[in-house]
């Protein structure tokens, strides 16, 4: 056994995100200075994955509901976008570089998820190849630089799982989500609307089709919102939107179901919302984004 520490290196720095540490501090410390801390402490968050000139705004809200003081822990669960993958994988590496430090992935939790049989191991290929865990790593470090050497990452990559699957790993994972020293990220953009992206629903009655967009997603937000992991699903089906986390949102909800049935009382709320780009026309392609926080009573 080599004890040579495996670093999955920032390979989206450069083109998604700045590559250079102050500049990166300083975009993220302006973008969270526009956003209110209103549902602090969170539990969990859902953010944006693109790049940072798109999302990054958005963003802020989520990372604003971060108490740097009590998390010890940071998971980060994101959809896989280049392999097939039907179950969850874990990263080979021991420490994820970003442009403003490096973080440590906890070997203890990842051993432990290890030993339940359900999860893969990732090649570093794959891991550095996708982007949904890394571009939230800049803005957990950012988040959490007051702490700095005081927590650890659990990045897990989410694939495409059954309902099933989606209450397992939310069953499985709930233990975790129920530790006030834990965050719990969860990677996802909303509507892929366009050609390029195979989807275009337009609902007319909603005026212009950024319009209608807009009102898809609100409906999604609105039932994640609640909670229900079979309303979310029910949505998915009847609707089809393109949003890419909807598997690391469904694992969520699952392990929040799971806590409710011993009567922990938890909230979600979205903060923010935004898109790419206004689509008036076919022609035209956006991607949207969304940022909330759950919180335990």
């Amino acid at each position: 056994m080599s004890n040579r520490v495996v670093c999955r290196e920032a390979s989206h720095a450069g083109s998604w995100y700045s590559a250079s540490g102050s500049q990166l501090n300083a975009q993220l410390e302006g973008w969270l200075s526009q956003a209110q801390s209103t549902i602090r402490p969170a539990r969990a968050i859902i953010a944006p994955h693109a790049g940072y000139t798109y999302c990054g705004a958005c963003a802020a809200h989520a990372y604003k509901q971060v108490d740097p003081s009590i998390t010890r822990r940071v998971f980060i669960l994101g959809p896989s976008h280049h392999v097939p993958l039907s179950r969850c994988a874990l990263s080979p590496a021991d420490v994820y570089r970003t442009p403003l430090y490096d973080l440590r992935i906890d070997q203890k939790v990842y051993a432990d998820l290890w030993k339940t049989g359900l999860f893969e191991r990732m090649t570093l290929q794959t891991d550095e190849d996708e982007h949904s865990i890394e571009m939230h790593l800049p803005y957990t470090a950012k988040a959490m630089e007051s702490h700095k050497d005081e927590f650890s990452i659990v990045p897990v990559l989410v694939g495409a799982l059954s309902e099933s699957k989606e209450q397992e790993y939310g069953k499985l994972l709930s233990k975790y989500l129920a530790d006030p020293s834990n965050l719990f990220i969860i990677s996802s953009d909303f509507c892929h609307w366009g050609q390029r992206f195979r989807y275009t629903y337009y609902d007319e009655s909603q005026g212009e089709i950024y319009r209608s967009i807009e009102h898809l997603d609100k409906m999604g937000m609105g039932i994640i919102e609640q909670l229900d992991p079979m309303s979310f699903t029910n949505y998915l089906k009847k609707y089809r939107n393109t949003i890419c986390g909807r598997h690391p949102i469904g694992v969520l909800l699952n392990a929040v179901a799971e806590l409710r049935k011993s009567g922990l009382e938890m909230n979600f709320t979205f903060l923010n919302y935004a898109q790419s780009s206004e689509c008036r026309n076919w022609q035209d392609s956006s991607v949207s984004y969304a940022a909330g926080a759950l919180i335990v009573h």
